[in-house]
């Protein structure tokens, strides 16, 4: 009897297992496959498989024409050759990877004319690769308004689209252009310059990447700020929303704007330049090399482009930033104090300082910021500080402070010609800060009880 309840259990285990087996088949035969009551597609090209697109219009509206050119980019034909947006025109294009209808109507359509298809409303086509062509024609809204009747030149069946669909595909000229008012590529960017304030400033990138200040002269540059000024300068564009009476309001007030600042940037291609000007109302418009015309800009690209030299001076004394150091010294008149790291241990010559105020100390290096600079002012100097940071390549920096009067300054060892005035709690700090360097707290006294544990 247990014997042939064994079999029966290991029987039923099999069934299962079968049925298992059977119904997991079943799910993976259906991936991939519409389901039988799914709406027919209309189209399925993939964007990579297409070479042409032309939107023409009924009622004398623009017809739009967007094309692969050098290098597989997009770029419009027409009404007039111009750039394209790429992302525009991509998105244009994958609305074909798998454009389907809401429903079938029909399967031979005979009157046309009864849903607006005998002079559609919009016409796509579009051109494969292989030179085929494929043609969409849209017609009347249909009586919900939810969506447009629809069907392929040379195929009888009658669909219906969904309305979004159509706004995809309804595009023109001014959706698809590129609107940016600089092209420049930011990563192959080597030079800018900015005229503002009555200011010529120059920037460049020395051999680590960093941004530096060329003109007036050369500089250590505050990187953030710059990259700032490039991300503002890249996001410059014409609003295609205005009105006709709008963009020709702002000619006009360009003509008779201030110039706010001029911009220039280089990178492999060459130099572009814009030109930004503000009006009585506050109100910014700029002119850009990359496009024709003068349109109305944002405050951010305005107030970005306005800037003077200190906006872009390097104001941290130290610049070894988030690196670790691997040795810290301060002189402070007669006063000495060492601290090298071994080991992962901070020390004093062959004493090991605790990690915590030599991290305090650092911090006070790492903030000290300049309030103002100068070109000259400094006194004989009463304190020095030396940092060595970098992992790989060892960066030594050296600052001497100094006082004149009530007013305190910084100068960066081998920079003799920039000033930096700081504030007199900053050099303060620096000195208690490293004063109050010291050797770790000892472990408190085991109490008998815990001796004997």
């Amino acid at each position: 009897m247990k014997f042939r309840g064994l079999l029966l259990g290991a029987v039923a285990l099999a069934l299962m297992s079968l049925a298992t087996w059977y119904s997991n088949k079943l799910e993976k035969d259906k991936e991939g496959k519409p389901a039988p009551d799914a709406p027919p597609k209309i189209a399925e090209i993939s964007r990579d498989d297409i070479t042409q697109i032309e939107i023409s219009r009924a009622g004398g509206g623009e017809n739009t024409t967007v094309k692969r050119g050098a290098g597989d980019q997009w770029e419009i034909a027409a009404p007039k050759s111009m750039r394209a947006d790429q992302d525009a025109a991509n998105t244009l294009a994958d609305t074909f990877k798998s454009l389907a209808s809401d429903r079938l109507i029909e399967e031979k359509a005979t009157n046309l004319a009864e849903f607006g298809l005998t002079e559609p409303k919009l016409a796509v086509t579009v051109t494969k690769k292989d030179g085929k062509k494929v043609k969409l024609l849209l017609g009347d809204e249909t009586p919900a308004s939810g969506g447009v009747f629809a069907k392929l030149d040379g195929d009888a069946r009658l669909f219906t689209l969904a309305t979004f669909n159509k706004t995809s595909l309804e595009k023109t000229s001014k959706d698809l252009m590129d609107r940016r008012l600089l092209t420049f590529d930011s990563d192959k960017l080597t030079r800018l310059e900015l005229t503002s304030k009555g200011a010529s400033l120059e920037f460049g990138k020395n051999n680590t990447g960093e941004w530096q200040i060329l003109k007036p002269k050369p500089m250590r540059a505050d990187g953030g700020n710059v990259e700032e000024l490039v991300r503002r300068l890249k996001e410059a564009k014409m609003d295609t929303a205005v009105s006709e009476e709008d963009a020709k309001k702002a000619v006009t007030e360009f003509a008779g704007a201030a110039v706010a600042a001029v911009a220039k940037v280089t990178d492999a291609t060459g130099t572009q330049t814009i030109e930004v000007r503000k009006a009585k109302d506050n109100s910014y418009y700029a002119r850009g090399s990359a496009l024709e015309g003068v349109y109305k800009v944002t405050a951010d690209l305005g107030d970005g482009v306005s800037k003077s030299l200190a906006d872009f001076r390097m104001k941290k004394v130290f610049e070894f930033g988030w690196n670790d150091p691997s040795k810290v010294e301060v002189r402070d008149g007669g006063a000495v104090r060492t601290f090298t790291k071994d080991g992962g241990k901070w020390k004093e010559g062959a004493k090991e300082m605790d990690a915590i105020s030599v991290q305090s100390l650092i911090d006070k290096l790492r903030d000290l910021a300049a309030t103002n600079f100068l070109d000259a002012g400094a006194g004989v100097s009463f304190l020095e500080a030396t940092v060595v940071a970098g992992a790989e390549t060892r960066k030594t920096e050296k600052v001497l402070f100094s006082k004149n009067g009530e007013k305190y300054f910084a100068v960066r060892d081998g920079e003799p010609a920039v000033v930096y005035e700081i504030t007199k709690q900053a050099v303060e700090d620096i000195q208690r800060a490293a004063k109050d360097v010291k050797a770790p707290s000892a472990a408190p006294a085991a109490t008998k009880s815990e001796a004997k544990k």
